[in-house]
């Protein structure tokens, strides 16, 4: 067999291979299964109370934090209760997914 093609086929398998839940699923995807937009509206600005944030394009690497935060219980202000119920079945690569999808809109 040819070096470059086995090189070229070891490579596109590796690349098809998923590294963690979030790679294999996008965020987009996340937020509808995580159940996001029941809250934060399905385009994530449309939310269903006035006290909850609007999230589309926020910056990636600042939602992440906050949903860690919530996650952790390191931010236990204001909405946050509401949301620490769901972030338990969120992971960190998940959440990652997520904050760089929102901060695309």
């Amino acid at each position: 067999m040819n070096t470059k093609l086995l090189t070229g086929a070891l490579f596109a398998a590796a690349l098809a291979m998923p590294v963690g839940n979030a790679v294999a699923a996008d965020g987009a995807e996340l937020y509808k299964t995580k159940t996001c937009f029941s809250c934060h509206g399905k385009d994530a600005k449309t939310p269903i109370m006035p006290v909850y944030p609007k999230i589309a394009g926020q910056n990636a690497a600042y939602a992440a934090q906050q949903m860690k935060d919530i996650k952790s219980g390191a931010r236990a202000n204001g909405m946050s209760a509401a949301m620490k119920g769901v972030m338990h079945l969120v992971s960190d690569e998940e959440i990652e997914a997520i904050a760089q999808w929102l901060s695309t809109l």
